[in-house]
């Protein structure tokens, strides 16, 4: 059976304890528990947080680094990070979470983030990846898209594109259905 790589984006600023580390940790622990690899950006925040999670579940942690980010921020892979995929770049880090992954799960972040979650939309939208779930994680994301839509520019059905969970097992959950149907 081959095993699904689930890449999860978010902020690199939560620190553990933080409500926004702790339900990262939960994703990572579901998609563990429920058979899925995670990649995430492999550093710090709710990377390091979703890596432990799905680490102290047994499943199997991906990091994808690159020297770009390490020239300004001289940090390693967090320590949960099983396989390290290394990139020179940022664009080619970015390029292979969103390429190389069979769903994605965004979590709160800043722009970072948004970038990723915008990618990855407009890859799915033209179909440069195929298709699979993206689900967004809190009401930043529902507030965000709802701000930018606007039927003159989005079509209706690039919003079925995206859907939207509460809480950690929601985001996990639309995952899992996708595999299961």
């Amino acid at each position: 059976m081959t095993r699904h790589t689930i890449s999860v984006f978010g902020s690199s600023a939560p620190q553990a304890g933080s409500t926004a580390y702790e339900e990262a940790r939960l994703v990572g622990k579901l998609l563990a528990e429920a058979g899925f690899a995670v990649a995430t950006g492999g550093y710090s925040g709710t990377m390091t947080a979703v890596s432990q999670g799905a680490s102290e579940a047994g499943g199997h942690v991906i990091g994808v680094t690159c020297d770009q980010i390490e020239h300004f921020r001289p940090l390693g892979p967090n320590r949960w990070v099983e396989e390290e995929i290394r990139y020179p770049t940022l664009r080619d880090r970015l390029l292979h979470l969103v390429t190389q992954s069979d769903g994605m799960i965004v979590l709160p972040g800043g722009i970072g983030t948004l970038s990723e979650m915008t990618l990855a939309w407009s890859f799915l939208q033209v179909g440069e990846v195929p298709t699979q779930p993206l689900v967004l994680l809190g009401d930043l994301w529902r507030q965000t898209v709802q701000t930018f839509y606007s039927p003159e520019y989005v079509r209706d059905r690039d919003m079925t594109l995206l859907s939207y969970a509460d809480d950690p097992e929601t985001a996990v959950l639309h995952i899992i259905n996708h595999f299961n149907h």
